[in-house]
């Protein structure tokens, strides 16, 4: 048979099983790649390597695990917030906040390692609440830039209730005195909402109110911190009812019949006690959420409307009161996250429910609808939102599914369980997910962290039906724990690297660098990476204590220097260079799927032969191809075109030709490796393949 020739348009599937490699009819076959290790692929088709990571820090105790939690106060002002045990750290655009030079800033905490990965959190404005079964809740604050501070929450009003409540009956008297009994509740004002105290004590006096003339007066103390306004309520057959409003600390009753219809607000802090701390919380339509106590795992809790620690309610209940509701399954079925989409959704251990008012309305105690919507259920790690969906990893088999709304055609419009990992379950067997963050921009990736060490990445783009896997690994070490941040126009990923170390197990903060490239000179593809950037300079360059004893890859105003071992903390250039880059070799690997073609049985068992290959890259330098990834069979395309001598070959862009070293075999498979700190950018292949009979 002739050769053939064949193109490869598109790398938006990534990585698929080698199991779907006889589904050749199949979309995702034909943008699929066989491997796709520290590549990135992009939505609308290129495939990238991943950038290196910039060395932050070591973490503040080396031996124990360590995670990451963002924090966004604006959009200027962001950080990934360092959870070891016993201490909050900081960092921001790849630095470390300090309290003075070289001395981290830090705030104390009661969590220990075991706790870090399983504490929940939820940020409003400047307060990250943070929730763990076996801790009070807390809030963490931003107060000032060296001023956070992390407090238990006080679930109570914002304002307390008055004191020293006294009753006094004057007028002409007569009648028949009855005793009347009165309570006063403090509130203030917040824009256009009132956040009300419980009742203050009671006070009684007796008196024959029908009597024209006679009164009852009433005064009491004001609450530290003062009340914009009292409500005051009097008791019938055992009921407190609303009689009136005071601005004041005095109100005279003449005889005012109360409305049992509107009674004072009480409630107790259910979140008191070892058993009794949630473990789960969010935001719901102006309500702070909580859920799963030890003593209570199926049972949520929201606050007042419009208030943040108020879990107050009314007899009768008001529409504004704190919701208290319990999901009803056959099982226990633990909720283990909070998730606000249209409606609110609740993941459990075993199921995914959907909870919304009954009326179509708002929320509230009486109008609360709890309904199972499948039944997959979900691991402790803090899902991702993409849009109107959730992606979350699941309780058992280490997937990840996605959550979103669809028709089916047996209960109409519903949520529903995907599998996004069904085409790639060689990446999730045998393992678990144990931390996820979700990038935005420049690319809409999520990142997750296997507990084999891998970062394992999904590029998602729902609404063009894009989703495609790839997976990182680094040398000498294993991802830990991931975080995206915004800086600038981009989100900054920050992970926890455990690396070995000159023979020593550390713990390192790390970033990833951006792709988007000034020039060839700033290129960053290491990992746990330094840059000196400046004047010339030549001979010892210094301030690789972090990489003491491993073999490093160099970039010297974009040139690859033959790499180095470093040596007391340092290596040596032979000529000076103004921005010099110097990390860990990434090593970054992609693979096409088996080639099939136009004739019998889509080509398949039939010998193949790859004679050439032709790149279509963007600013790509320093690849190598070959039918594999045998050393001697990798060649490196020649690029070098019109730069002077002594002048490193410049970034490509275009369509480049190589011929391939022969390997007849039954995939005819192109590799491509890049080891060279620089860029590539995959744009399309096109292959001219010798078939056998």
């Amino acid at each position: 048979m002739p050769n053939v020739r064949t193109l490869d348009r598109s790398f938006a599937g990534g990585e698929i099983s080698p199991e779907m490699f006889g589904r050749v009819d199949l979309a995702k076959f034909q943008t699929g790649l066989a491997i796709c290790r520290n590549f990135i692929v992009l939505p609308h088709g290129p495939a990238v390597n991943r950038p290196g990571t910039e060395f932050v820090r070591e973490v503040k105790d080396s031996t124990k695990r360590t995670r990451l939690v963002p924090f966004s106060f604006n959009t200027e002002q962001t950080f990934a917030l360092e959870f070891s045990p016993g201490a909050i750290r900081f960092h921001t655009m790849g630095a470390t906040l300090e309290s003075s030079p070289g001395v981290p800033y830090e705030v104390a905490t009661p969590y220990a390692e075991t706790d870090l990965f399983d504490i929940h959190y939820v940020q409003s404005a400047d307060v990250l609440t943070l929730v763990h079964p076996g801790y009070p809740p807390k809030e963490l604050r931003r107060l000032g830039a060296l001023n956070w501070t992390l407090t238990d929450i006080t679930f109570q009003p914002n304002v307390g209730p008055p004191t020293a409540l006294a009753a006094v009956a004057s007028g002409p008297g007569g009648g028949t005195p009855v005793a009347q009994t009165y309570a006063v509740t403090a509130g203030k004002l917040d824009g256009n909402l009132f956040d009300e105290s419980i009742a203050s004590g009671t006070a009684t006096a007796a008196i024959d109110l029908n009597i024209v003339g006679n009164i009852i007066t009433l005064n009491w103390a004001a609450p530290g911190g003062g009340a914009d306004r009292y409500n005051v309520y009097k008791s019938q057959n055992g009921v407190f009812g609303y009689i009136g409003q005071a601005v004041g600390t005095t109100f005279i009753d003449d005889n005012i019949t109360p409305d049992t219809s509107r009674t004072p607000p009480s409630g107790v802090n259910p979140f008191v006690g070892a058993g009794n701390y949630p473990a789960a919380v969010s935001y719901y339509e102006q309500r702070r959420a909580f859920a799963a106590t030890v003593n209570r795992p199926q049972t949520v809790w929201m606050t007042r409307s419009a208030t943040e620690s108020n879990l107050t309610q009314s007899l009768p209940t008001r529409d504004d009161d704190a919701i208290v509701f319990r999901i009803a399954a056959r099982e226990v079925n633990a909720i283990r996250h909070l998730v606000p989409l249209a409606t609110l959704v609740l993941l459990t251990a075993n199921a995914e429910w959907r909870i919304q008012s009954t009326d179509s309305g708002p929320l509230t105690p009486s109008t609360v609808s709890a309904r199972p919507q499948s039944y997959i259920g979900a691991n402790s790690v803090q899902p991702a939102v993409v849009g109107n969906n959730i992606l979350y990893a699941r309780a058992r088999g280490g997937r990840v599914n996605e959550f979103s709304y669809a028709y089916d055609a047996q209960g109409g419009y519903r949520y529903v369980s995907a599998d996004l990992s069904l085409v790639a379950p060689h990446l999730f067997q045998g393992k678990q997910i144990v931390d996820m963050a979700l990038a935005k921009a420049p690319y809409q990736v999520m990142w997750a962290v296997s507990s084999d060490g891998d970062l394992v990445a999904l590029t998602y783009v729902p609404e063009q039906q894009v989703s495609g896997w790839h997976h990182h690994d680094t040398l000498a070490g294993a991802f830990e724990s991931v975080c995206a941040v915004g800086e600038g126009d981009e989100d900054a990923i920050y992970v926890v690297v455990r690396r070995t170390i000159n023979g020593q197990t550390v713990r390192y903060v790390e970033r990833f660098q951006t792709r988007q490239l000034s020039d060839q000179a700033h290129a960053f593809f290491v990992d746990a990476g330094a840059r000196y950037d400046g004047a010339p300079i030549s001979g010892v360059v210094t301030g690789l204590a972090h990489l003491e004893g491993q073999t490093v890859s160099i970039l010297a105003d974009g040139a690859v220097l033959p790499q180095q071992v470093v040596s007391g903390g340092a290596i040596t250039l032979d000529n000076p260079a103004s921005v010099i880059t110097v990390g860990l070799p990434i090593t970054a690997d992609l693979q096409t799927v088996p080639l099939s073609f136009e004739t019998q049985a889509l080509g398949q068992g039939r010998a193949k032969n790859v004679n050439k290959v032709w790149l279509r890259v963007v600013d790509t330098l320093g690849l190598r191809v070959g039918p594999s990834f045998d050393e001697k069979q990798l060649a490196e395309l020649k690029v070098r075109t019109t730069e002077p001598y002594g002048m490193p070959p410049g970034l490509q862009t275009g369509e480049l030709e190589q011929v391939l070293y022969p390997s007849w075999g039954q995939d005819g498979s192109v590799c491509i490796r890049q080891t060279a700190p620089l860029p590539v950018t995959l744009a399309a292949m096109s292959m001219e393949v010798a078939i056998g009979g």
